[in-house]
């Protein structure tokens, strides 16, 4: 016996189990969207009044299970008012209203769910999964700036206790079916989509009195242990230190579900899913959170669909040349390897080449001692990698990837060597990063197939790469490039050409202004800390040692050659004159970076690192910096360079400036990147700012009405 409903299919069985099938007319997934409130009221009140209930499932004719809230709606939120209380609150009720049900309540979890439709899982006596990859649950409400506000944070400290739900609240990240199960999010796997409502349906059959939820029993106790456990309270305590540590108190929802998880535990339930409900209000009017949404959830969908790359149909090298075995080269290989590509990895010595295999080696062999991959695989990866010292070995090859030294001679005389043995349909692409990428096309006979493809080092780590468009590459060629770099499974980020491109651009004014405090007198151990605490990764100092200031001096010297060579004056974009008056005359003193022994940092033989007790001598100004005025400097510095790279349209969108900056430079997560950062200050107040920085410190602050004016435009395009 079944019903019809425009976006809910109702069928009731001989044995009296009903089957709710989720199938919301006119879309893709389940979502609770405006649909979904009245759909499952009207599912509810059929429950309610069935005659000869016996069992229910809920099920999803869609390819996910069910997708949860309204990121549009939930991310345009302004005010935390009675009004928002009362539709997160009703959102929520139908969940109560399933497990209050006196009959056996399952889920039958066909694919992913996730955040409301996890929520919306744990509100049934039991979960049921198919044995699938995609089918994923989890709550991934801390990533976006909020929290799980459909009961998902209550339930699951109820469900698992609080040790155990804690990591799931609080890193968000999506759960397979195995993982899932040995964890406790889910009860049971089934082999195929066929077999989850005849489970269910059997489980129902065998567990007729299960249809009260552990914590609506009388005597409930929490798994573990509640908040007065011998074990939990020094738990409690540990992790609210931890949390600080990690999120240097910039990130308000991690703090808020860590607060509701534990009071929870000291109230009556209806009591904590109310709490709860006011956490989530609180939380989406806050800028981390709409920063969250815009950039991590709208932003990250816009590039997986593709925003910036040419149409046309898929394409994937069927092998690549590798053209310099060292530090990236490597790396490259490595990639490549691990996502199926044939690599020949040449370098000028077959040496050279095997010891870049050997760090494919060394990531295979940590990877299996994780247990993270089995030996087979191992094999079959590094058996993908070919190491030589000839160039016939890379004939017909439909990628080539020049990473050979950063130096425009020895790049130009390789790439007209090499390119002649690129397949008819082949592209060549240059890991450069920041000599202009048209300059480097003039050695090509064919420079509509050059690109630039800026890897960030460690490769295997750093899952990005800059996509660099010069005068002559074609769209053919973007295309091509872009699925390479999707292939791999990096984010693709495509700029114009220009001398430092964005990314090294930016972080070059990141690494000048941490030189420019300490020449105004500010001590170096408060510049690392102002780093600290507005959500850099490194601090300035620290992380100009590691990429090592000998590197930052051969940049810099290359530029000096290509004016010569060009005919300009100063052609770098971006203030680079502390960088010179500090980082360079360090590397004249034999203080190069940590693989030089020393730098900013003396490095001890225990592994130990103290800051160098010469820096005093490079101080020029001796009057006191604020705290504040020093974080406002490492932020706005990079923010303004953002911004003029968007208005000179070298970055070609605010979505690839934002998430460029945070996974390429290390600009603070929880603002969203640099440019929503200005968005979340306020464009005018952030111009005001800029404005007294400039006043004070010189045209590296300067704000161009123009690029304002962009912002604006685009901010009233979105709208």
């Amino acid at each position: 016996m079944g019903e019809g409903h425009e976006h809910i299919r109702y069928e009731k069985d001989a044995d009296g189990i009903v089957t709710v099938t989720l199938d919301m007319a006119g879309q893709s997934a389940n979502t609770m969207n405006e649909k979904y409130l009245p759909s499952m009221d009207w599912a509810l009140a059929k429950l309610r009044a069935e005659q000869g209930l016996t069992g229910v499932v809920f099920a999803s004719a869609k390819k996910t299970f069910f997708a949860g809230g309204d990121l549009n709606l939930l991310g345009s939120m302004e005010t935390a008012d009675a009004e928002t209380l009362r539709y997160v609150e009703e959102n929520k009720r139908p969940y109560r209203e399933i497990e209050l049900l006196p009959v056996p309540v399952v889920a039958a979890i066909n694919g992913a769910a996730l955040g409301g439709g996890y929520e919306l899982c744990l509100a049934c006596n039991r979960r049921i999964v198919v044995d699938d990859p995609a089918a994923v649950v989890g709550l991934p409400e801390v990533t976006l700036g909020l929290l799980p506000g459909a009961g998902g944070v209550v339930r699951l400290t109820a469900l698992l206790g609080l040790e155990k739900a804690l990591p799931v609240l609080l890193e968000g990240k999506p759960w397979k079916p195995a993982a899932a199960k040995a964890y406790g999010l889910v009860d049971e796997i089934v082999a195929s989509r066929e077999d989850l409502i005849p489970a269910a349906k059997a489980w129902i059959k065998a567990n007729p009195s299960a249809a009260q939820q552990p914590w609506d029993r009388k005597g409930f106790s929490y798994p573990g242990g509640d908040t007065t456990h011998p074990r939990v309270r020094p738990m409690i305590m540990a992790s609210s230190a931890m949390l600080v540590k990690k999120t240097r108190g910039l990130m308000p929802a991690p703090e808020k579900i860590l607060d509701i998880a534990v009071n929870s535990m000291r109230m009556g339930f209806e009591a904590a899913l109310r709490q709860e409900s006011r956490g989530l209000v609180a939380l989406m009017v806050t800028k981390e959170c709409k920063a969250a949404i815009r950039t991590f959830f709208f932003g990250r969908q816009a590039i997986k669909a593709g925003s910036a790359r040419p149409a046309g149909e898929r394409w994937a090298p069927g092998s690549v040349a590798v053209l310099g075995a060292g530090m990236m080269g490597a790396g490259i290989a490595w990639a490549q390897a691990s996502a199926g590509m044939r690599t020949i990895l040449k370098d000028t010595e077959i040496a050279k080449a095997e010891k870049g295999k050997a760090h494919s080696a060394g990531l295979v062999a940590a990877a299996a001692k994780k247990g993270g991959m089995s030996e087979e695989a191992g094999a079959a990866l590094l058996s993908l990698i070919e190491p030589t010292a000839d160039d016939a070995a890379f004939e017909g090859v439909d990628l080539i990837v020049e990473a050979v030294f950063e130096d425009v001679a020895l790049k130009e005389r390789v790439i007209a060597e090499t390119f002649p043995r690129l397949s008819p349909g082949g592209i060549y692409g240059s890991n450069t990063s920041t000599l202009p990428i048209s300059l480097l096309a003039k050695a090509c006979p064919e420079p509509e197939r050059f690109i630039g493809l800026h890897f960030f080092s460690p490769v295997e780590k750093m899952k990005v790469v800059e996509i660099i468009m010069g005068e002559a590459t074609s769209d053919e060629t973007l295309r091509k490039g872009y699925d390479y770099v999707t292939k791999l499974g990096y984010m693709p980020i495509v700029v114009n050409d220009s001398r430092g491109f964005f990314t090294s651009r930016v972080f070059g004014t990141y690494l000048d202004e941490g030189q420019a405090l300490l020449m105004d007198g500010m001590s170096p151990v408060a510049i690392e800390r102002a780093a600290w605490r507005v959500g850099m990764p490194v601090g300035p100092l620290a992380v100009h040692d590691e990429v090592s200031m000998v590197l930052s001096k051969k940049v810099h010297d290359t530029h000096l050659a290509l004016d010569e060579r060009l005919g300009v004056k100063d052609g770098f974009p971006a203030d680079g004159s502390h960088t010179k008056a500090v980082a360079h005359r360090m590397v004249e003193m034999g203080r190069g970076g940590r693989h030089y022994g020393g730098g900013f940092y003396d490095y001890h033989p225990d592994g130990a690192k103290t800051l160098w007790p010469g820096l005093d001598q490079f101080r020029t100004g001796n009057r006191e910096v604020t705290m504040q005025e020093a974080e406002d400097r490492l932020l706005y510095r990079q923010a303004i360079e953002t911004l003029r790279c968007y208005d000179e349209g070298v970055i070609r969108s605010e979505v690839e400036a934002n998430l460029g900056g945070i996974f390429a430079i290390g600009f603070p997560a929880h603002t969203g990147g640099a440019l929503q950062f200005i968005r979340g200050i306020g464009i005018d107040a952030f111009a005001a700012r800029a404005a007294e920085l400039a006043e004070r410190h010189g045209p590296r602050f300067a704000v161009s009405p123009k690029a304002l004016a962009k912002l604006r435009e685009t901010e009233a395009a979105a709208a």
